[in-house]
């Protein structure tokens, strides 16, 4: 008989062979549907409107900064603890856990950035029925209803958000396996103790049960809970061949939110699908559950490599949003009242004078842990970016030359390969910033080192890439090689660092390298000690323009259920199945740590992550995985990244070009010129593709792919600044048109279009073969210039814009002042002294205003206010710079090299007044076709204050 590793070897041959092979297509077999998923399946079984949940008023308790409650479920008598906090910002939070759990009930750590401060609530009524608190925000207040428990939050006279009105609050609650006779007794101790345990419990007096009915300090133990039918899938659960044993028996929770005057909810990423999500009556609810799905299918709810369990709900008056702080794996219920409606039967409903209210139902389900849940209210967007940011955290600010062009495979071969590429890309004119390396770049998959026969001096290839102020990405996964001559995996061996499997033991799975461990990321001892692997000393061959790509950390486990951990292995105390979905936020915040303190906490990380939760942004970068060269995958790269914007995750892109299977020039072309425009830009492509380095496709196509990647640097300082921004306010910088024209119906459901910031909108071409598309450009007020031929073009429109290949459709907005750096080198560090062109947008209904911002580029040191922010404005034939930090210190080189301005009209002259009260002419030229007026060498510097008038 073959041994236990030779039969893994052979599975992971043919896993391998799977994966490579050319089919190239998810095997949606491999994971699970709710209908699989038992606890889903359960919970989804429940009828609305069948509630037995009943607050108990008389156990209210109400101090300067919270409420309790107790409920109970009047068929089992399970008492529940009911908190509710008002937070500062106008965040009301919810959290249900069991009042006495038999042990203690997972509650999420690290993803807030702190415990949130409260505000006073105040009792406004109680009676029987129920209590009324006030939320002490324009006549806001929270009615809790008795019987059955249900909890609105309203305004006036309107109904914010209700939370158990269709009656789906479930709440398993731990206890002791009752079913002795419908299972095997285990072979350990606990086990058979829990079984003697029942035996005898089953065979008590009746007459204790009723007392312990009524007393919550024995809930678990009730004459209810005797009677109650064990289900497939509550302590045991098997999926294909996987097992999944459940020591702590079915503890999921559920709750149902209804959303009235809601036709429209976004968010809760990674999914690839439409920006708007879809109702899910008809099939599945959407998956939150990080998986490495390789090839994904579009257009479904399956679940994908990250999620964060946020949503937004929008209408024209109102945003509003649901964050549910819970790491299991979670499904989402998505109901209307409107769905399937026709334009018709909308219209129809308001001529008979129909009194239906739009509404969504949203109902969460989760299999583990408790019920944290934080309703954010807005009422504008921009309000619930910054509900969400203070919960959470910001964007973190990246280093300026990670938002550059960045090439990558898997693999480049060697360093005479990386050495070539990098040479190509000076040949061909066309800038870069980062150049990576995958997985095959170490000595056996053995994280953290080098092959020392294709990089055998790595320092040399990185010295050669940093004397041309370019950087390096090499990827360091999760996965850690079982070897005895291997220094990382003997260090967390010794230092009891892995995850362990139930029984005690190191979990072992098969990933790359062969046998694997994944080291137990949730610890913080342990994320310290692999932060202090990236200092110089500990891996060799690296130098500060190295940086690093997380990858696989899902957690992805070849052999392992639906390709990831089985969800009874042990985090010390804790079941994976609790933290999951938190293993690749804990894997990016070690790795960012890391890349921070080999620097003496000087300069800024760059991190990719393929894994992600509610609270990775401020840790770094993510992309939407393995897609492929398809038209679908680029057209739903836009909807995938725009989504995660809405959560608080700006920096996202997709892999230029798809990963899987080869694109054509035209599509390979389209690809470049939609990621110029999106937050990361990166090409990346699978190890069985053939080369696709930009100039290998013709001359001509050479030409248009280096017309689009110019255009990104050129835009370097704006995408700057909209980090800063986002930095700062936690406002995304890929957004939907609905963020900024939030009462425009026809803005809602666009995801084919998008805004950087506010100024710049972009409808990227993404079908093939197309000799025009139709941009909507929004705002009745508003007028937009196409920023290729300054054409100007009224809002409140859509616009049908002819293409030809060469065509980006991009346009800025009237009343905006964008700064560019026209002079394109090969690489953004090498611009950094570069001048200024500034682009002014006139619209004659408004101020033109923008923003300038400039500091070192790498470094923390904008911390201590080392940097330059400027207001840029013109009214009334003045342009002026204005300082917006006057206690910041720092000095730029680079100067104002050119002013356009975009619907003007001609001067007779045109005068430059510095700070120091010098006056000069400035010439200028007029197109008089075009209203386009230019200023040519200006000249003062970026820094400075300055005034320039037309007369």
């Amino acid at each position: 008989m073959a041994s236990f590793a030779e039969r893994m070897a052979s599975a992971l041959v043919l896993w391998l062979a799977v994966y490579l092979s050319g089919t190239w297509a998810v095997d949606k077999g491999n994971f699970k549907t709710c209908d699989q998923s038992s606890f889903c399946k359960r919970q989804r079984a429940l009828k609305p409107g069948e509630s037995p949940y009943r607050a108990l008023l008389e156990t209210m308790e109400l101090t300067n900064t919270r409420l309790t409650l107790q409920l109970i479920n009047d068929n089992n008598k399970v008492h529940l603890l009911l908190e509710l906090y008002r937070l500062q910002g106008n965040i009301t939070r919810v959290k249900i856990n069991e009042l006495k759990p038999l042990k203690p009930r997972y509650e999420v750590p690290d993803v807030l950035i702190r415990e949130p401060p409260t505000e006073p609530l105040s009792l406004l009524s109680q009676d029987e029925n129920g209590v009324v608190l006030s939320l002490g925000v324009e006549s806001q207040r929270v009615i809790i209803s008795a019987r059955p428990f249900r909890l609105d939050i309203v305004e006036g006279h309107e109904v914010l958000m209700s939370l158990n009105s269709r009656g789906l609050l479930a709440f398993e609650h731990l206890r002791m396996r009752k079913d002795t006779f419908s299972y095997k007794v285990t072979s350990t101790v606990a086990s058979v103790w829990d079984n003697i345990k029942s035996v005898f419990s089953s065979q008590a007096d009746p007459e204790p049960e009723k007392k312990e009915e009524a007393d919550p300090d024995n809930q678990a133990e009730t004459a209810k809970e005797e009677e109650e039918k064990v289900e497939e899938g509550m302590w045991e659960e098997t999926f294909k061949s996987h097992s999944d044993g459940k020591p702590n028996g079915p503890s999921s929770v559920s709750l149902d939110f209804s959303l009235p005057g809601v036709e429209h909810v976004y968010g809760i990423p990674e999914h690839a699908d439409t920006l708007r999500l879809k109702t899910t009556d008809n099939g599945d609810p959407y998956r939150l559950y990080n998986l490495d799905v390789f090839q994904y299918e579009l257009y479904n709810p399956m679940a994908l490599y990250g999620a964060v369990p946020v949503m937004l709900a929008h209408h024209a008056q109102r945003t509003t949003g649901v964050f549910w702080l819970n790491a299991a794996e979670t499904w989402v219920d998505i109901s209307s009242n409107t769905a399937g409606k026709t334009v018709f039967g909308k219209m129809l409903d308001y001529v008979q004078g129909s009194s239906e209210t739009p509404q969504t139902d949203v109902r969460w389900i989760s299999e583990s842990g408790i019920i944290d849940v934080f309703i954010m209210l807005g009422p504008t967007p921009k309000d619930v970016f910054s509900q969400y940011a203070s919960l959470t955290g910001t964007q973190s600010f990246p280093p300026l030359t990670s938002l550059g062009y960045h090439q990558c495979r898997w693999n480049y071969n060697d360093q005479e390969d990386v050495q070539s590429v990098d040479a190509g890309f000076d040949e061909h004119d066309i800038p870069y910033d980062f150049i990576w390396l995958d997985i095959e770049h170490t000595d056996g998959k053995r994280y953290f080192t080098w092959d020392p026969h294709k990089f055998a001096t790595p320092k040399e290839m990185l010295q050669g890439i940093m004397d041309k102020k370019r950087k390096m990405v090499a990827i360091v996964d999760p996965h850690i090689k079982v070897d005895s001559n291997y220094k990382i995996h003997n260090e967390i061996r010794s230092r009891g660092f892995y995850i362990k499997n139930k029984d005690g033991g190191d979990y072992e799975g098969w990933c790359w390298p062969g046998s694997a461990g994944y080291p137990d990321f949730t610890r913080a001892d342990m994320r310290a000690w692999w932060a202090s692997m990236f200092a110089y000393d500990q891996y060799e061959g690296s130098m500060e323009n190295l940086y690093t790509w997380n990858d696989m950390n899902e957690p992805s486990v070849f052999n392992g259920p639906e390709v990831t951990m089985h969800k009874d292995a042990m985090h010390g105390d804790w079941e994976h199945r609790d933290v999951h979905n938190l293993y690749g936020f804990y894997v990016q915040m070690a790795t960012a740590e890391g890349l921070i303190q080999r620097s003496g906490g000087v300069e800024r990380p760059f991190v990719l992550t393929r894994a992600f939760f509610a609270g990775s942004q401020r840790y770094g970068a993510v992309w939407t995985g393995d897609n492929a060269a398809e038209w679908d995958h680029l057209k739903i790269s836009i909807p995938m990244c725009l989504s995660l914007g809405l959560v608080g995750i700006s920096f996202c892109g997709a892999d230029v070009g798809g990963f899987f299977k080869s694109p054509s020039t035209e599509l390979l072309v389209r690809w470049y010129q939609t990621g110029a425009y999106q937050p990361f830009f990166r090409a990346h492509a699978h190890l069985d593709t053939p080369r696709r380095e930009p100039w290998l496709f013709g001359p001509e196509n050479t030409a248009l792919i280096r017309d689009a990647v110019r255009q990104r640097y050129t835009l370097m300082p704006y995408w700057y600044l909209q980090f800063y921004q986002a930095h700062h306010t936690g406002q995304p910088v890929m957004r939907p048109l609905w963020v900024e024209y939030p009462q425009d119906p026809a803005t809602f459901a666009l995801d084919d279009e998008f805004l950087i910031g506010r100024d710049l909108l972009v409808h990227p071409v993404t079908e093939e073969g197309v000799r025009g598309v139709t941009a909507y450009l929004p705002g009745k007020d508003e007028v937009w210039f196409d920023v290729h031929t300054f054409q100007k073009h009224n809002g409140a429109q859509n616009l049908y814009i002819p293409v030809t290949i060469s065509s980006i459709p991009v346009f800025q907005r009237g009343g905006s002042i964008i700064p560019r750096k026209l002079r394109v080198r090969r690489s953004s560090s090498c611009m950094e002294h570069d001048p200024y062109s500034l682009y002014v947008a006139l619209n004659p209904q408004r101020t033109a205003e923008g923003e300038l911002y400039i500091d070192d580029g790498h470094t923390f040191n904008y911390e201590k206010k080392e940097f330059v922010h400027r207001r840029l404005s013109f009214a009334n034939n003045l342009l002026s710079s204005v300082d917006l930090a006057p206690d910041a210190q720092f000095t730029t080189h680079s100067w104002i090299e050119r002013i356009i301005i975009l619907g003007a009209s001609k001067p007779s002259k045109v005068t430059l007044k510095t700070a120091d009260g010098q006056e000069s002419h400035i010439d200028f030229e007029f197109d008089a076709s075009m209203s386009v007026l230019t200023l040519r060498k200006p000249g003062m510097n970026s820094g400075a204050d300055w005034t320039v008038m037309l007369q």
